[in-house]
């Protein structure tokens, strides 16, 4: 297989000129892609194809493959995601540190987007209660046509702007809130519509696109924007467009957590025990943060009420099960928090 592309002029649009990524095929070869563009994409120019649904020229014979060769180019392919990914740290690092004090001021954060956006939107919320114990409300998702989308595809709703917008005022959207619009085309009118909005409003806005130029770079005040190029099937941007657009919503969630406070070291001190796998880790976290044995931790874990961060409290402040609830009822639920008031208050 030919691990080595030239695009010329036309072929990527958007991108800037020589840019070069280098990382390894599956063979352990280079795998090199440079790009040879000159010109980026006028959003306003409706002949020119975001870099989303462009056609991918390494894999235009992709139905004649063997399945060996289709399995081996979709692995090369996400080769490029990561790296990608690591050109726009820095955009994702100045999207976090908005978000954090936000949500210190009981602002909420808000993905919004259609189909597979929408999509990856929903399950990066749906995440946030059951690892940090963050109440559902504070990391909310809204994806067009609402949540039957998540099964069943409706993408037609992904073209009425003011929807997006119905949508936001549905849940009492406010200017201390913050609003992630996802589009990997970077066009869709329902995402665009509901960032101008939002940002007509005074709130924070983030757009994660995989497409540079597009009208949601220019609607939202931060935009992340990893270039992956085009996608094996073209257009189908559940594939590496989907990757890298998970990969930011995991730092944006996973950073903004940290950095509240819920999380010790790398132990999820706010887990929810809800199942057998989880009882088991939180028993691991509560032994390692106390010193004490199986039994120990299984037993406090029992007095906790079957609450990790209640637990964590009393057995540091050496408080009751009470004082330990009420406490991090008072501090957003971060135990670290909770630990510092009572134990100034001895």
């Amino acid at each position: 297989m030919n691990h080595s592309l030239s695009v010329f002029p036309g072929c990527y649009p958007g991108l800037k000129l020589n840019n070069a990524f280098g990382v390894r095929g599956r063979d352990g070869k280079a795998l090199v892609l440079h790009i040879k563009c000159k010109l980026p994409m006028n959003p306003t120019d409706s002949d020119r194809l975001p870099i989303t649904e462009q056609e991918n020229p390494l894999t235009t014979s992709l139905s004649l493959l063997p399945t060996e060769e289709i399995v081996g180019l979709m692995n090369d392919e996400d080769m490029l995601v990561a790296a990608a990914v690591g050109k726009v740290l820095a955009e994702v690092v100045k999207a976090v540190e908005e978000i954090v004090p936000r949500l210190e001021r009981n602002g909420r954060l808000f993905y919004i987007g259609t189909g597979t956006s929408g999509r990856l939107g929903v399950l990066d919320a749906s995440e946030c209660p059951p690892t940090f114990g963050v109440s559902p409300n504070l990391v909310q998702a809204i994806i067009a046509g609402g949540y039957e989308a998540c099964y069943r595809a409706v993408e037609a709703s992904e073209d009425d702007a003011a929807a997006g917008v119905r949508d936001l005022e549905s849940r009492g959207f406010a200017k201390q809130d913050v609003l992630v619009g996802i589009a990997a085309s970077g066009r869709t009118p329902y995402t665009v519509g509901a960032v101008l909005h939002a940002r007509s409003l005074g709130a924070f806005t983030v757009a994660v696109t995989c497409a540079p130029d597009s009208p949601i770079t220019t609607a939202a005040e931060v935009s992340i924007v990893p270039v992956v190029g085009p996608e094996v099937v073209a257009g189908s941007t559940r594939l590496k467009a989907g990757t890298a657009q998970k990969m930011v919503l995991n730092m944006i969630s996973t950073a903004t957590m940290v950095r509240l406070g819920y999380v010790t070291g790398n132990r999820m001190s706010n887990v929810q025990p809800r199942n057998t796998k989880l009882r088991a880790r939180a028993i691991r976290i509560l032994m390692a943060e106390s010193g004490l044995d199986g039994k120990g931790a299984r037993s406090l874990l029992k007095m906790a009420g079957d609450d990790l961060s209640v637990a964590l409290v009393m057995n540091k402040t050496g408080s009751t099960r009470t004082e330990a609830e009420a406490a991090l009822k008072i501090r957003n639920r971060v135990v670290g928090r909770a630990i510092e008031s009572l134990s100034s208050k001895t």
